[in-house]
């Protein structure tokens, strides 16, 4: 946590500093009652302290100005403190979470796509938006007061023994028992803190998950399942919470009643030594005032230790996400790729997303440069799973890929993913303009790059005719446009990014064949003299391949090399 929190060292300090300076003007502000009791009420003599500060002083109406005037300049700088503190602890709260967060959702874009498969979207979601804050309270609102919390107790005693050490000792025999109950009560918050956040990160995940498949649910007439679902994982979360606070309750009733306990003692003693002429009455209050501050202290720390364990719950889950692997590793001196010319090839490849063996099995085949490569095969065959392979998306578990003679796990993955222009089989489009969404893979094209690209997308004649053209935001998602115009938008996309591969993973599996043919069109002269994968399910989309990959099970039953219009005419029969 110290490490994440690094960049705002200096401003913790200067938390930490203010918090430190609040001591002394604590320490001050039992004397003016001291004064007024003891030598304006009372017949003591004014303290020498005062006298050396103010020589000029005679008289108790001006001994009585003069500890109003005490205690409200003490109120003024504390005051200031205050305000200077809080100043700074909003800020670097503020910062820590933002940098935190930044981190967070840096290192989850890194993470291998079999993370996200495995956990979804709305767990890192969770921790990153709700977990992520922990960092400013266990920093801020945790550490920086158990620190003052020590320097203050330390000062309080100090003081308090100095003026009577008897009373010192008996207001502190209640620490074994603040102690006791802190521990017990800290583990039994972590642990039900823990489950909370899961119980929670679950509620979230229905949310998302309804609020996605808003159309389906409509369509089969299930908003009153969907609630009932989030209800009863909701009420889950809302029984944990209230047994938590329940047993957090019953803790500060149990610390309340031993801080009573020992303020009881010590009032008793100090009665009697006040009754045995030892100390004045004044002093008795002063000091009375003192262990009233040494259990605000003691409270704090027991107090911060128990909610230190709910924020720390929330810390252990940002840090098990960044104990997470990043993405495939770059092997050390990775080498820089500017343009690869498209020659691939598979050497006895091997993949399995788990134990199930799913995948694909020992692949082996050479693809030149510039060749149109077709892929074929039954839902599940693998033809995604040899694209996510192709991108570097996974490692294989067996085997090399090899871009231009090379195993591709020697380029630096950066170069290596500005090599290909993909289209996928669902198109992602962001909420922004239609532009901004085309220009995404290259965010300094020009005006006339962007037209070029939607017109080669078949496209630009439906932007047009949309209220605000290039300008007219999409949505998120994309929702405000069809099926159809997202597919072309994110093909426009693809053929802007201008890159030597090209990935077609059904690329007109949203369009009518009236706009394939336009796409297709098109796209015969963007494909030209590059590397091409094309996923397909209609042989239309495939005639103009040089190359068909026929996939079953994920192995690689054949390799069709005859001309296109025989192989479709075999495949067809």
């Amino acid at each position: 946590m110290l490490s994440e929190s690094r960049s705002c060292w200096p401003h913790l300090l200067g938390i930490a500093g203010l918090s430190i300076i609040s001591l002394p003007l604590t320490l001050l502000y039992p004397l003016p009652l001291k004064v007024v009791v003891d030598s304006v009420l009372g017949t003591q003599p004014l303290p020498p302290w005062l006298i050396h500060a103010v020589p000029w002083l005679r008289g108790r109406s001006a001994s009585l100005e003069a500890a109003i005037g005490i205690l409200l300049g003490i109120a003024l700088f504390v005051s200031l403190q205050s305000l200077a503190a809080w100043w700074l602890q909003t800020y670097t709260g503020e910062k820590l979470v933002w940098d935190f967060r930044a981190r967070l959702l840096n290192h989850v874009q890194r993470l291998p796509l079999m993370f996200h498969d495995r956990y979804g979207a709305t767990d890192s979601v969770y921790r990153i938006q709700h977990d992520a804050p922990s960092i400013q309270y266990v920093t801020i609102q945790g550490l920086v007061p158990l620190m003052t919390a020590v320097f203050t107790l330390v000062a309080m005693i100090v003081v308090t023994a100095r003026m009577d050490v008897i009373l010192a000792l008996i207001a502190l025999t209640i620490t074994p028992a603040l102690f006791l109950l802190s521990l017990g009560c800290s583990r039994i918050v972590r642990k039900r803190s823990e489950t909370i956040k899961n119980l929670d990160s679950s509620a979230l995940a229905v949310i998302q998950e309804v609020i996605g498949s808003i159309r389906v649910i409509k369509a089969f007439g299930q908003e009153n399942r969907e609630h009932d679902r989030f209800v009863r994982r909701s009420a889950k979360r809302m029984s944990q919470q209230v047994r938590l606070s329940i047993q957090q309750a019953v803790f500060n009733v149990l610390i309340g009643l031993t801080i009573a306990f020992g303020t009881a003692a010590a009032l008793y003693f100090g009665v009697r030594h006040v009754r045995a002429g030892t100390l004045t009455i004044g002093s008795l209050l002063m000091i009375m005032a003192y262990i009233a501050q040494i259990y605000q202290p003691l409270q704090t720390l027991t107090g911060k230790v128990t909610d230190l364990q709910v924020w720390l719950a929330s810390l252990d889950r940002t840090f098990a996400l960044l104990d997470q692997q990043p993405e495939i590793a770059e092997r050390p001196g990775a080498h820089r790729i500017a343009a690869a010319r498209g020659a691939f090839e598979f050497r006895n490849v091997s993949f399995a997303y788990d134990e199930s063996g799913r995948g694909l099995q020992d692949l082996s085949f050479h693809i030149p440069a510039g060749t149109r490569v077709g892929i074929v095969g039954a839902t599940g065959a693998g033809k995604t799973t040899l694209l996510n392979l192709l991108m570097r998306f996974y490692d294989p578990s067996a085997g090399e890929v090899l871009l231009d003679g090379q195993d591709i796990r020697e380029y630096r993955i950066a170069d290596l993913r500005k090599q290909y222009a993909v289209v996928l089989q669902e198109p992602v489009l962001f909420a922004s303009s239609i532009a901004e969404n085309i220009a995404y893979g290259k965010p300094d094209a020009s005006d006339e790059e962007i037209t070029a690209a939607a017109t080669a997308a078949a496209s630009h004649d439906f932007i047009l005719n949309l209220p605000e053209g290039y300008d007219t935001q999409v949505g998120e998602r994309g929702s405000r446009l069809s099926g159809g115009e997202r597919q072309r938008i994110s093909l426009a996309r693809a053929f802007l990014r201008n890159s030597p591969i090209l990935i077609l993973d059904e690329p007109t599996s949203s369009v009518d064949v009236h706009t394939e043919a336009a796409i297709m069109e098109a796209t015969e002269r963007v494909i030209s003299g590059r590397t091409t994968f094309m996923i397909a399910h209609r042989l239309s989309t495939l005639k103009t391949c040089d190359l068909i990959l026929v996939l079953d099970q994920g192995r690689l039953v054949e390799i069709k090399e005859c001309a296109p219009e025989a192989w479709m005419k075999a495949a067809a029969t």
